[in-house]
């Protein structure tokens, strides 16, 4: 539905090549407030969007060979911070992995810590240690594979 109220607003900007004619009936004026509110409802949903994207991108990677320290999919809500900052951080050891043998999907990696980074930023994220909380270094090292299905569970319950 949202894809095909931006086709509307598209078709609509097109017809009329002026801004400003939007603005000069109600049936404009409808399209415009609409067109603009769109884009804030998609990006609003999850704010990992991008970052679940890449993981989809590299998660079939046959060159990135690495053991990560990784979150379990079902920690305390109240740790979840933690947790998303620990994948982000165990990012940076397959750019740098990647960055040595040259993996197809460096890019991609270094995406999933640009927009994880930009996020936290945005959102102003500030976590609180719990009791409960491990530090990132106390999880299990797993592979490769084990570490982005983690990753992505972790976010999926995020984005509920």
């Amino acid at each position: 539905q949202k894809t095909h109220l931006k086709s509307i607003c598209l078709q609509y900007l097109l017809l009329n090549s002026h801004c400003f004619c939007l603005l000069k009936n109600e049936m404009g004026l409808i399209i415009f407030f609409l067109c603009a509110y769109v884009p804030k409802t998609e990006a609003a949903h999850c704010k990992w969007a991008e970052v679940l994207k890449d993981l989809e991108r590299i998660k079939t990677s046959k060159d990135i060979d690495v053991t990560l320290y990784t979150a379990n999919a079902d920690e305390d809500v109240k740790c979840q911070e933690l947790v998303m900052r620990c994948f982000f951080l165990e990012t940076e050891v397959i750019i740098q992995e990647c960055s040595i043998k040259n993996c197809s999907k460096t890019q991609d990696v270094w995406n999933i810590w640009k927009n994880g980074n930009e996020s936290f930023e945005k959102n102003k994220l500030t976590y609180t240690k719990s009791e409960k909380c491990k530090e990132c270094e106390e999880y299990e090292e797993k592979n490769f594979t084990e570490f982005v299905q983690n990753f992505e569970k972790v976010i999926q319950r995020d984005c509920k």
